[in-house]
């Protein structure tokens, strides 16, 4: 079982419901002062399944059971005193044979009606709209013995026809429901003597009803709510509770209940699963909410079993019966004041005059749908409970609800999506991170290539141009070399051309010598020899000259064959095609080294837009870092939220309740489980943040200067206590050092009380108890408990203290250091949660203390009894509740087991304490104990005698 905390927190949003259709019509009654107003909400229409013009009013249906043997044995002059008209939907209240009344309800069923109409007719309208996500109620409403629980709470397990409406609308809900997204929960309760008491936890007695100041909304907290999934859990639920309530036989009803039941069904469902489906609950938008927030819409249906009205005379009730009759009355007597107040528009509605108008607030003149069956018999001798029954409805007919619609943000959804979306966006920047790195790595390796190749080109380049210089330095030289050998060249023709125009001169002069002097031939002749031989010896050395000419020209190829052939024209003219090519060569050589430093440049360029692109990737990683800086911020909000709002107490709790030794209370148990799987998520959370922190770094947050960081650092040491695999851990690590320094020098109430529920959390280990004690940690959580007044503090401390009261081995030393003694005087407080931890951690005491004696390891008187244990249960045993009692009695026994400490009790005035549990305690166990402790010891047998 689950308590009422158990329920996912979540910001509510109301919406008010209007009617729809053209010729419908809408009335609200807004009391005053009596109700808080809401907070500002959209309108939403509710869906119009009775088809009534006003939709918000009150249904009233009116039932006739059939007439019994008792009816038929009391006939008189007219056998009945009403007449139905069901085509008309009226009703004939005949007072005697000529005089009788008309009254018009919603529906009007006879003595043959079937269940399963009347569900239709009546409940099935307001299930519909519950499952839309507004409150709505069912009640039944009538004289004792007119079929009230009939028609509301049959079971018709084996009939399936005779199922009333409690069975027909869970039935109905079940059916609706998608269970993955969906959840269905009730409480079944009973308002007996003016007390609610739990039908399916009848430990609970007393359970307070709670008004939230700004919303006006009735809970009640401590009343169990189990989860449902199928019909058959449905079954054995409903048999708990009947079997629990309270009945008597009286002479107008052998089964007549003495009590009100109120079976209450809270639903749950989640509106954006239902709109993805096309099948949304309602037609108008969200416009409170961004769309992608998960919403839940929640709401509750009453189906309440009203006692029937009795009178004293009539009924015959007699002793406690009439005390029973008497509280009904008085119930149904408040409830009618308030109907009237509500139909009359008045300023005031006396709710509070009874627990059940105070419950049934939200069901007239509230925020729910509601529909009221009221059940009569047709026998005359109940004329005037007949009528008042009818103007009860009557009345009823004429109040108002405005209906509203609860919305809410479901944070564990959301907060698993965002971690969802935190994941995805983690393993996409770091995949991003990782090409960014490959293609960095690319980059720079792309950039060392180009800058190699750039280098060898620049090399090359640099080579080039200097073999270039060289080569147009030699070329010079060898032009200039040419140009002088050129020179001379033609110097010497010039002077060979002048020598022999010279001699054909002196050959003429030599011809008319000739002529002129026949005789000198001969001289002639041989001088003329002599100038041919000269001539030849010129020509051969004119031959030699332009060999070697030819020889130096073989690099210029055909320039300088050309040159050898040449006349001095000619050679000129082939000196000026020399210096062409050279000027060709040098502009090619130019143009080689512009297109070299076009390739540099090209380069230079391509290395700049690597060195671009490498910084817009930089930004993109300094964005993608921000962003997810921001979601993880986001996150640590949401966490806070939730985890300040449940992990402080609830966690707490349910592992101090998980570490008694077999003594807590079964049901409180269940609700522990049903609180630890509703954290699981964030518990998962802490986890994975403790991995990833590391449990030094936020054992360190411990003796930071921030008091607020020291806070929720003790916080999550208190939430990693919680689980078994991190306790030995935590100490192996100093946090119980660091803990206890805590609860020795700090000041602040909420470390402390904090600081003890981890404490409480690691003393479940029995080897970490050992350690506890040695260090001081009883006399410290002592110390603590003797400066404080908060019940809070005062719960986690007395909870650590009864989890080393079960390890026997510690006892004395935990009675040295005086966690008995603070573990009893911590009883001032007189907080119920305080005093149930004193009881569990006395029991826990008593027992081991018992088991020690009973296998021989310990004798003599008890410790307990030296701090003055056993006055103050003697004193206390009946003041608390079940379960405080049930511990306060099982150590009473197992002390009792002890002989040495007959005396102690008889002095006490024990031995009535003792007789009273073994007869009056509700375990069987405890009372078979109580009862072997009297039997085995003579001195108590004879104080008894």
């Amino acid at each position: 079982m689950a308590t009422g905390a158990g329920w996912a927190p979540g910001r509510p949003v109301e919406r008010h419901g209007a009617p729809r259709g053209g010729n419908a019509r809408s009335k609200s009654v807004v009391p005053g002062p009596r109700r808080p107003s809401p907070s500002p909400a959209r309108s939403r229409p509710a869906a119009d399944h009775s088809g009534s013009a006003d939709l918000c009013r009150v249904r009233v249906a009116v039932r006739l059971r059939p007439k019994n043997s008792e009816d038929l044995a009391h006939g008189a002059d007219f056998d009945s005193c009403v007449e139905l008209q069901p085509e008309s939907k009226r009703l004939k209240l005949k007072k005697n044979n000529w005089s009788c009344e008309s009254y018009k309800f919603d529906e009007v069923f006879s003595e043959s009606a079937s269940q399963k109409r009347v569900y239709e007719a009546v409940a099935k309208p307001v299930v519909e709209s519950v499952l839309e996500g507004y409150n709505g109620t069912v009640m039944a409403y009538g004289q004792t013995g007119t079929g009230k629980t009939y028609t509301v709470g049959r079971l018709g397990k084996d009939d399936p026809s005779e199922r009333g409406i409690m069975v027909r609308a869970l039935e109905h809900i079940l059916s609706s429901l998608s269970f993955e997204t969906d959840c269905v929960a009730i409480s079944y309760l009973q308002l007996y003597l003016e007390s609610v008491h739990d039908l399916l936890a009848p430990e609970k007695t007393n359970i307070p009803i709670v008004e939230d100041a700004k919303t006006g909304e009735v809970s009640l907290p401590g009343a169990a709510i189990v989860e449902v999934k199928d019909l058959e859990h449905v079954f054995q639920l409903l048999q708990i509770g009947e079997a629990n309530r309270h009945a008597a036989n009286t002479k107008m009803n052998t089964e007549s209940s003495r009590s009100h039941a109120i079976l209450i069904i809270h639903l749950q469902r989640n509106t954006r699963t239902k709109e993805e489906n096309g099948s949304s609950l309602y037609d108008v938008r969200h416009d409170t909410f961004p769309d992608d927030l998960p919403l839940v819409l929640k709401s509750k249906l009453l189906i309440v079993d009203l006692a029937g009205s009795e009178r004293i005379d009539k009924s015959g009730s007699e002793g406690h019966m009439i005390e029973e009759a008497k509280f009904i009355n008085l119930s149904l007597t408040s409830l009618g004041k308030c109907i009237n107040a509500l139909a009359e528009n008045s300023s005031h509605v006396p709710t509070r005059d009874s627990k059940l108008t105070r419950i049934l607030r939200d069901s007239f003149g509230g925020t729910a749908r509601t529909s009221l069956v009221v059940t009569i018999g047709p026998s005359a001798r109940h004329y005037s409970e007949t009528s008042s029954t009818i103007m009860f409805g009557q009345r009823a007919m004429k109040v108002v609800n405005t209906i509203k619609l609860k919305e809410e943000v479901d944070y564990e959804i959301l907060y698993k999506k965002m971690e969802r979306e935190v994941d995805q966006l983690t393993s996409e920047m770091e995949r991003q991170q990782k090409v960014i790195r490959s293609e960095k790595m690319q980059m720079d390796k792309r950039l060392k290539e180009s800058e190699r190749s750039f280098h060898d080109l620049r090399m090359t380049f640099n080579m080039q141009i200097e073999n270039l210089e060289k080569e147009n330095r030699h070329l010079e030289s060898s032009v200039k070399r040419l140009t002088q050998d050129l020179d001379k060249e033609r110097g010497q023709n010039n002077l060979l051309s002048k020598q022999v125009t010279e001699l054909e001169k002196l050959l003429d002069e030599n011809k008319q010598q000739q002529l002129e002097n026949l005789s000198k031939t001969k001289i002639i002749t041989d001088e003329f020899k002599e100038y041919e031989k000269e001539m030849g010896e010129l020509v051969r050395k004119l031959e030699e000259e332009r060999c070697c000419s030819s020889s130096m020209k073989d690099r210029m190829s055909l320039l300088q064959q050309q040159l050898c052939d040449a006349q001095s024209s000619a050679q000129e003219s082939m000196a000026r095609e020399l210096e062409k090519e050279l000027t060709k060569a040098t502009e090619e050589f130019t143009i080689e080294i512009q297109s070299l430093k076009g390739k540099i440049s090209g380069l230079i360029s391509e290395k700049e837009s690597i060195y671009d692109e490498l910084k817009s990737t930089q930004e993109k990683v300094q964005l993608e870092m921000s962003q997810r800086k921001g979601l993880e911020d986001q996150i640590l909000r949401f966490k806070q939220s939730v985890s300040d709002s449940c992990a402080e107490e609830s966690k707490t709790s349910c592992s101090m309740v998980r570490s008694g030794s077999g003594l807590g209370n079964t049901a409180f148990v269940s609700k522990s489980e049903k609180l630890r799987e509703a954290l699981s998520g964030q518990r998962g959370t802490i986890s994975k943040i403790f991995e990833e922190v590391g449990l030094p770094n936020v054992l360190a947050l411990l003796k930071s200067e921030d008091l607020d960081v020291q806070i929720h650092a003790v916080k999550v040491v208190a939430n990693l206590a919680a689980e078994d695999v991190n306790q030995e851990r935590i100490v192996e690590e100093g946090g119980l050092d660091a803990l206890l320094s805590l609860l020795e020098t700090s000041e602040n109430t909420t470390i402390h009380r904090v600081t003890a529920g981890a404490v409480a959390n690691l003393a479940m280990n029995g080897s970490n108890q050992g350690v506890i004690m040695n260090k001081g940690g009883a006399r410290l959580l002592a110390n603590v408990a003797s400066e404080t007044d908060d019940p809070q503090t005062l719960r986690m401390v007395a909870g650590a203290i009864a989890n080393l009261c079960g390890n026997e081995k510690l006892h004395l030393m935990l009675k040295q250091d005086g966690g008995i003694k603070a573990l009893l005087g911590m009883f001032r407080s007189g907080h119920a949660d305080v005093i149930a931890q004193i009881a569990r951690g006395i029991a826990n005491f008593a027992k081991c203390e018992s088991r020690m004696i009973s296998q021989g390891h310990r004798k003599g008187r008890s410790l307990l009894i030296e701090d003055g244990v056993l006055s103050w249960m003697v004193a206390h045993s009946t003041m608390f509740s079940a379960s405080t009692r049930r511990h306060i009695e099982l150590a009473f026994c197992h002390l009792a087991q002890n002989e040495d400490n007959t005396c102690d009790i008889i002095a006490s005035g024990g031995i009535k304490e003792l007789l009273r549990i073994s007869r009056e305690s509700p375990r069987e166990d405890t009372r078979n104990l109580a009862k072997k402790a009297l039997d085995s010891n003579p001195a108590f047998l004879r104080e008894i005698q």
